[in-house]
């Protein structure tokens, strides 16, 4: 499992020119979903960004949690993330899930984010063509792998 996440200011999810979800200050979260992802991919992640210390507390430290800011949260399904360029120039998508495991992996995923947070938090529609726009605050973007632990 593997997750973009950017630090935002402000962010919005369309799909047919319609607005699906919006934030402003928190996280919009990029989710990769492959065939031997886990629970235990899920917990380890979904915790991990939960307690990422990357909004800045009154000095201007990033020290903070987006659970410390009362932050909003959107997450985004993005098979891509698991795009092989290895070979050639067009990349292979054969590492990521196919919708009939990711889609509930990516409900859960989602369910559990809410519980850590205690809020609900938006989405995309998995599968559909999106427009995400959003105003990365910082900027900051950090990229986790959860079978990359130790990275």
């Amino acid at each position: 499992m593997r997750v973009v996440i950017q630090r935002v200011s402000e962010a919005k999810v369309s799909v047919n020119k319609e607005t699906v979800s919006a934030i402003n200050n928190g996280l919009v979260i990029l989710l990769g979903i492959e065939d031997t992802d886990m629970d235990e991919d899920i917990e380890w992640l979904v915790k991990k960004v939960a307690g990422l210390r990357i909004f800045n507390d009154g000095n201007g430290v990033m020290n903070l949690s987006v659970q410390e800011v009362a932050g909003d949260v959107i997450i985004v399904s993005q098979f891509t993330l698991h795009a092989s360029t290895k070979k050639g120039n067009r990349p292979s998508y054969i590492r990521a899930s196919k919708p009939d495991f990711a889609i509930p992996v990516y409900k859960k995923f989602i369910s559990r984010m809410e519980e850590v947070l205690g809020r609900k938090v938006g989405t995309g529609v998995f599968g559909a063509m999106m427009d995400v726009s959003l105003v990365n605050d910082g900027p900051v973007t950090i990229i986790i792998d959860s079978k990359q632990k130790d990275f």
